[in-house]
């Protein structure tokens, strides 16, 4: 029963963690692309921060792969699972967050030039109404 309790984590945070990488991965490269001005410096740093994610993430997993307490029914090796999930979710969206408020603040460091909005390049521009206009 522990070896399908380790072997359920283990995939269970490998499809997670790749699905989670790739999708950073490729939703990341626009914001750097914005940030650094030039594609090959975003794509480079995009991987570095992928394999970044990887490595803190598979680490945090090995550590926690032991069993907490011993595990005889069915209903233990669920719940056990299921905590060990949950943190391994909370530990993704801890890096994500992060990688977040690095580049919150590498943005905010970029001052616009004269004539430039402050908002990112990849926002889209406000639609603007006329006074007393009314949208529908």
């Amino acid at each position: 029963m522990v070896i399908a309790l380790y072997l359920g984590y283990l995939a269970a945070c490998t499809v997670v963690t790749i699905a989670v990488g790739a999708a950073l991965g490729r939703s990341g490269r626009v914001v750097l692309t914005a940030l650094f001005g030039d594609e090959r410096q975003a794509d480079a740093v995009s991987r570095l921060l992928v394999v970044t994610l990887y490595l803190l993430n598979f680490g945090y997993v090995a550590l926690t792969l032991g069993a907490s307490g011993h595990v005889t029914t069915t209903g233990a090796a669920l719940g056990v699972l299921s905590v060990k999930f949950g943190e391994e979710l909370l530990v993704l969206g801890s890096l994500h967050l992060a990688s977040l408020v690095v580049f919150a603040r590498l943005r905010r460091r970029q001052r616009p030039a004269a004539g430039q909005s402050d908002s990112p390049p990849w926002a889209a521009p406000r639609p603007r109404t006329g006074s007393g206009a009314r949208a529908s």
